[in-house]
């Protein structure tokens, strides 16, 4: 199992409308790095959602239902996207603040490559997220 993040804006495409839509593609990485992570993401890989420049927080849990296939939104063949389907809301939102006070989080590509709209993550820094939103 892989595990990444992507990042929305909530005025642009929230958790709640994501929820609603109850699968979408992840579309619009215009971002070489970012499309190959989502090259990388496999079915029933894990995927945090996070809210970028309104909120700045994790907000849910989302998984692969459908790997990378040519972007519909375009037909430059040098982009990607994925079928993402919501898991779950977290109890508590985490917010960049909070990542950023973690000390096992200091590496995170979410503070390193703060533009990367789709990042991979350690387990380890899944996981912590996950702790940090009970």
């Amino acid at each position: 199992m892989n595990y990444f993040l992507v990042k929305s804006e909530p005025f642009k495409y929230s958790w709640d409308k994501f929820n609603e839509d109850g699968r979408t593609f992840w579309d619009g990485v215009r971002n070489y790095q970012a499309r190959n992570n989502m090259k990388e993401m496999k079915e029933g890989d894990l995927v945090l959602f996070y809210h970028s420049n309104e909120g700045k927080c994790v907000v849910g849990v989302a998984k692969v239902v459908k790997e990378y296939y040519q972007d519909p939104t375009t037909e430059d063949p040098n982009w990607v996207v994925v079928d993402l389907a919501p898991v779950e809301a977290l109890a508590n939102p985490v917010s960049l603040a909070q990542i950023r006070a973690e000390e096992s989080l200091a590496d995170i590509a979410l503070i390193k490559q703060g533009r990367l709209s789709v990042m991979k993550l350690k387990d380890t820094e899944f996981d912590k997220i996950l702790e940090m939103s009970q």
